[in-house]
């Protein structure tokens, strides 16, 4: 199982916990999906009011580690301070860190991340940083103090999956040494066992899951095959070739 900065999680699927139709099917995903870290907005807990109590109540109940996130930060500082939040509320050292660069995309802001990314690590904070696939700014993460790096697959919520698997496989021959996770961009279980495939240590999925029909059943999917894609990979797989291979032997074949 992946180990982030020197904790070992219980699996490599992490999920988000917004957008649910309820608490109960919320905590019926976590469960059937076998997910181990949940990730959680600060701002969504923030409040210190019954309904924010309540929520945390569930996440504790679950039973698994918390991410809490910076999701709608659009600067430097408005992350940071979320950032500082969140250690407070939550007691942890652990941050996703999201410092968002266009309001569109949701692509992250390469040069604003590595500002936030800095400060935090050198603040005794482990950061997990929404990044993309850009060789040069994962290096500049890294640099400052990063021992994960989560690269998109596509952008938040859309469910394209994996929009440059040549990236993703570049950034993990690249890092052979840094726990990778694809984040975003998921929407089928298929995309998350291709980016197992590639190697990587996780996914972290929100949006495929929660506004499934049955957000249940696709977190069990999605669960099911992550496993299936760390198998493969961990088995060695051919590689992929242009000319057909007779997977029957010829030798011994009569000859008419």
């Amino acid at each position: 199982m992946p180990t982030f900065y020197g904790t070992e999680v219980t699996s490599r699927l992490m999920l988000g916990t917004a957008q649910y139709p309820s608490p109960a099917i919320l905590a019926d995903a976590f469960r059937r999906s076998g997910a181990g870290i949940a990730t959680v907005s600060v701002r969504r807990e923030a409040s210190g009011d019954q309904a924010g109590q309540d929520f945390w109540a569930l996440i504790r109940d679950l039973g698994v580690a918390v991410l809490p996130n910076t999701a709608g930060c659009y600067s430097v500082r408005e992350a940071v301070t979320t950032a500082q939040m969140a250690r407070e509320l939550f007691d942890t050292n652990w941050i996703k860190l999201e410092v968002i660069g266009h309001a569109d995309t949701l692509q992250p802001d390469p040069f604003g991340l590595v500002d936030a990314a800095a400060q935090l690590a050198e603040d005794g904070f482990e950061v997990f940083p929404y990044c993309t696939e850009d060789l040069v700014l994962c290096e500049r993460l890294v640099e400052v103090g990063c021992k994960v790096l989560m690269p998109w697959g596509a952008p938040i919520g859309t469910g394209l999956g994996l929009n440059n698997i040549y990236g993703l496989r570049s950034l993990r021959a690249h890092f052979p040494d840094i726990p990778l996770v694809v984040d975003a961009g998921l929407g089928l279980p298929s995309q998350a066992a291709h980016a197992m495939e590639l190697g990587y240590e996780a996914v972290l999925l929100n949006t495929a899951v929660a506004k499934a029909g049955d957000p249940a059943a696709m977190a069990q999917a999605f669960g099911l095959a992550v496993q299936a894609g760390a198998l493969a990979a961990s088995a060695d797989p051919m590689d992929a070739r242009d000319m057909a291979a007779p997977s029957t032997p010829v030798f011994g074949k009569a000859m008419l």
